[in-house]
């Protein structure tokens, strides 16, 4: 396993999304990002059946964000186009009597989940070549099912009263080179939270400047916000209570409590302390679908600027504490979840 991660954003693309200052006359002030958010696509979709989303575990983690975010428990839905029948005029209220805003900011990032996986692996999107007729109708069904996922997210979230605004990383500009990150948006993702929006970005196919296209994980999408808008924490909900010495199915398992970053990005295993380093056989028990490395890694790059990365089971009371901001209290033992931050000290 890799134990360190260089930044994949170019000089260029780094400099073009480098936040500048507010003047007193902008439209909105600047909002600091509370938490970005990481919705497992396993968690969130039954991963056996093809597009087909857990509404159970979907449902109490809007609640949980709603919660986190400061928002009423009388929310006004805010999802008003038609479904099972309703006509759209019962939809629409004459006023929302309420304010929209709340005080805490979030950025959602979703995996795919059972949505594109299919379509992407079996028409080869990731490896390029759109000369390739089967690459390019790949791309074409890859966008389809992701969006059609984001989407869903979207409106269960306005259903629950978040202002919620879908952003799709391929039509917002985010491309790659070479598979490493080469232009995003991420500036005009801290524009709509400066305007009291919840912004919901996910994995997605993308372009690439070198091999045509490729898949573009929402965990990179996740780590690069990161490190623009600089939230207090980030938190990864996953389908399990975290990151474990081996495959979390495994008898004698171990769930790894905390994980402590250098800032070369090596880590090593601090509760319970097993003596494995950061090359050692630690699981990230996010991942389904291949490069396990790669998520942790990812991880740890953001802890080790010193933002404390949560890693804990969608939809549970200990996914709701972290997501509350109740991290000093989570060195009981009662939570169970996983904390990667940096040998340098919390920032949160």
């Amino acid at each position: 396993m890799a134990t360190s991660l260089q930044s994949s954003a170019s000089p260029e693309s780094q400099a073009l999304n480098t936040i500048a200052p507010q003047s007193p006359g902008s439209v909105y002030p600047h909002r600091h990002v509370r938490c970005i958010v990481k919705l497992g696509g396993a968690a969130i979709t039954r991963k056996g059946e093809l597009e087909t989303i857990d509404d159970a575990v979907l449902a109490s983690t809007t609640l949980h964000l709603r919660e986190a975010m400061g928002l009423s428990d009388a929310s006004l839905s805010l999802d008003w186009s038609r479904r099972n029948g309703v006509l759209i005029t019962d939809l629409i209220p004459n006023s929302t009597g309420q304010h929209l805003d709340f005080p805490n900011a979030f950025v959602v990032v979703h995996g795919a989940g059972s949505y594109g996986h299919f379509q992407a692996s079996k028409s080869g999107v990731n490896k390029g070549d759109l000369k390739n007729p089967l690459v390019k109708a790949g791309f074409v069904a890859t966008r389809i099912s992701v969006t059609k996922l984001n989407q869903e997210v979207v409106r269960c979230l306005a259903s629950e009263g978040i202002p919620a605004v879908g952003v799709s990383p391929f039509s917002a500009g985010w491309s790659t080179h070479n598979k490493m990150l080469e232009r995003d948006n991420v500036l005009e993702i801290q524009r709509a939270v400066d305007a009291g929006f919840v912004p919901v970005l996910h994995g997605d196919a993308v372009l690439d400047s070198t091999l045509g296209c490729t898949i573009l994980s929402g965990d990179i999408v996740v780590r690069r916000l990161a490190e623009v808008v600089k939230p207090s924490f980030v938190v990864f909900l996953t389908n399990v209570p975290g990151v474990f010495d081996r495959p979390p199915e495994e008898p004698n398992a171990t769930l790894l409590r905390e994980i402590v970053v250098f800032e070369d990005s090596s880590w090593t295993i601090v509760d319970p302390p097993l003596g494995a380093e950061g090359k050692g056989g630690a699981v990230a028990a996010h991942d389904t679908t291949g490069g396990m490395s790669t998520k942790i890694a990812e991880a740890a790059s953001i802890a080790a600027t010193g933002i404390d990365v949560f890693v804990v089971e969608a939809g549970t009371p200990h996914a709701l504490e972290v997501l509350r901001g109740n991290v000093k209290k989570l060195n009981t033992k009662s939570w169970k979840g996983t904390l990667i931050r940096s040998a340098l000290g919390r920032s949160s």
